[in-house]
């Protein structure tokens, strides 16, 4: 049994993620197997690397098929997995978790408390350059900052340790979010002989992994759009596991999903994508929400490399320009709505209040006050025009309308601003982002827990993840406080979340543009699918077709 009697900031929002496409766009190729669930999803996955993976597709097929400490159930709430019970000591520095009797990887060897203590090692470690290091960093495990700075070269010195079948781990300071790492995706067991034979093919196929979790993953080449989930015989629990074979596929065109869907093909398939698919499905008797705490946002480039976006009155006249409002009733009218900050609408709540709410900084809409403060700008930079590129998914239909709205907009209340738009592959996308190859980028970030820091770690001054590269003070003040000094106090910690919208507004360092949100065709037949908000949005640990 999980123990939670200290544990007072934890209100569970039923996404990790970085993409422009809709995350449940379920489908799946045709099998005679009647039982077989066929899903799918719009772009392709990109490693099975537990440590280095960051987009949400490839995270969703590592914790379907992966196994941690703790799992969310049906009704959001963290449970024992692995596991068998959690305590946490009342001063909220200490975790212990004692695993279950037995426990096998999917190849049949044991699962040991050194598999987990191994994979804390590893993210941290920064021969790995895990993008995610960051998390176990702010998780305030003992020495983790140090490790992954290399002050530390030890990584036995890791407040992560192994005594028999119990996973100690030891915080120097208390963490808002560290129960819910123990049920996240980038913290699952991984065995560290099998990592080490695989070398650099490890998680670069189906093949190159090994799965503690409810399903192991088959078919996956590195490249090919196609495979499956096949039931997890050693898994703890596998009696409970319903279905034998998940089919998967990628669909990129959300009508065809939406097509093959209603051909019988597929057994879900989500019709947020695009306006008219939503009008033309959006009162189908079986349709289900799609949950999510997923944030639409603009990054500007302020390395300096653009001078115009260097200057903040510019940064600013953007913002301003911007109809939120406008942009979400032409090119969104899918269940999302108009940002208000970085914070999105149901990722948590704070004394019976949504978070998003209770931080948004004042973003509006205001042509007349964008106009003056661009053509400001344009004096302080010494230019009379500018040119701006804004790069979007090639893949994403909604990001191809997003930008060309965009563009007529800023290019009709601003003159002497000129945009051009550029169209990427999603993995382009990302690189280019984490390269600062871009003018302006429209990114999406989804939760990976149900706190703000999921998404206030996302900017400060020396995260992988701020891509625009600014360094902000009030911002990084807010936030150290917010995850420090009031850890455990959520009514204080939202205070400084706010305080820290209020600096990336002021700094017009990001642009918010919606909070995303939608709905999914879904077979009545297909039962016990578990849909979060944050995390692993899709599990389908219990789920079956009767």
């Amino acid at each position: 049994m999980v123990s939670t009697k200290t544990w007072k900031r934890l209100a569970f929002g039923a996404i990790a993620l970085v993409s422009t496409t809709v995350l449940v766009a379920c489908g799946g190729k045709s099998t005679s197997d009647d039982k077989a669930i066929n899903v799918s999803m719009p772009t392709e996955i990109t490693t099975l690397d537990t440590s280095k993976y960051t987009d949400t597709y490839s995270g969703l097929i590592l914790g379907n098929t992966g196994g941690n400490l703790l799992r969310v159930d049906e009704k959001g709430e963290l449970v024992p997995d692995l596991a068998e019970k959690l305590d946490i000591s009342e001063d909220g520095l200490t975790y212990t978790a004692t695993l279950r009797d037995g426990l096998k990887w999917s190849d049949g060897s044991d699962l040991t408390a050194e598999d987990f203590v191994y994979s804390w090692q590893r993210i941290l470690d920064p021969k790995t350059a895990s993008e995610y290091a960051y998390l176990a960093v702010e998780s305030n495990v003992k020495n983790a900052k140090e490790i992954n700075e290399g002050t530390v070269k030890n990584l036995d010195e890791l407040g992560v340790k192994a005594e028999g079948n119990k996973v100690i781990f030891t915080l120097s300071a208390p963490s808002p979010q560290m129960k819910y790492f123990l049920s996240f995706t980038s913290f699952l067991p991984q065995k560290k002989s099998f990592v080490e034979k695989a070398g650099d093919k490890y998680g670069t196929t189906s093949e190159n992994q090994i799965y503690s979790g409810p399903y192991v993953f088959e078919g996956w080449n590195g490249t090919n759009n196609s495979f499956k989930l096949v039931k997890n015989k050693n898994y703890w629990n596998a009696d409970k596991v319903k279905t034998e074979t998940i089919n998967y596929q990628v669909v990129k065109k959300p009508e065809t999903a939406v097509q093959m869907y209603k051909q019988g093909q597929l057994d879900a398939a989500n019709i947020s994508n695009t306006p008219a698919t939503y009008k033309a499905n959006q009162k189908d008797k079986n349709l289900v929400p799609v949950p999510e705490a997923v944030t639409a946002y603009m990054q500007y480039n302020q390395t300096g490399t653009n001078k115009a976006l260097a200057n903040k009155k510019i940064r600013q006249a953007l913002n301003l320009a911007t109809n939120r409002e406008g942009l979400v009733n032409t090119v969104v009218p899918t269940g999302s709505r108009p940002a208000t900050g970085l914070a999105p609408y149901d990722l948590a709540k704070v004394d019976g209040k949504d978070l998003s709410e209770m931080v948004a900084p004042g973003y509006t809409y205001d042509e007349a006050k964008a106009k003056q403060l661009f053509e400001e700008g344009l004096k302080e930079i010494g230019e009379s025009s500018v040119t701006l590129t804004i790069t979007g998914d090639a893949d994403s239909p909604a990001a191809k309308s997003t930008l060309e709205y965009i563009q007529g907009a800023w290019q009709k209340a601003l003159p002497g601003l000129t945009i051009e738009t550029k169209f990427v592959p999603f993995k382009q996308r990302i690189q280019d982002s984490r390269s600062q190859n871009f003018d302006i980028v429209v990114s999406l970030w989804g939760g990976d827990y149900p706190e703000g820091s999921t998404f206030y770690g996302l900017f400060t001054s020396d995260s992988a993840n701020n891509d625009g590269k600014f360094s902000n003070a009030a911002y990084d003040k807010a936030y150290k406080e917010a995850i420090t000094t009031n850890a455990l106090d959520t009514v204080k910690a939202a205070e400084n979340y706010k305080a820290a919208e209020k600096a990336l507004f002021d700094e017009a360092n990001i642009n918010p543009l919606y909070f995303r949100g939608g709905k999914s065709l879904q077979n009545p037949k297909l039962k016990g699918v578990i849909r979060n908000t944050t995390g692993l949005n899709v599990d389908y640990i219990y789920a079956y077709k009767e």
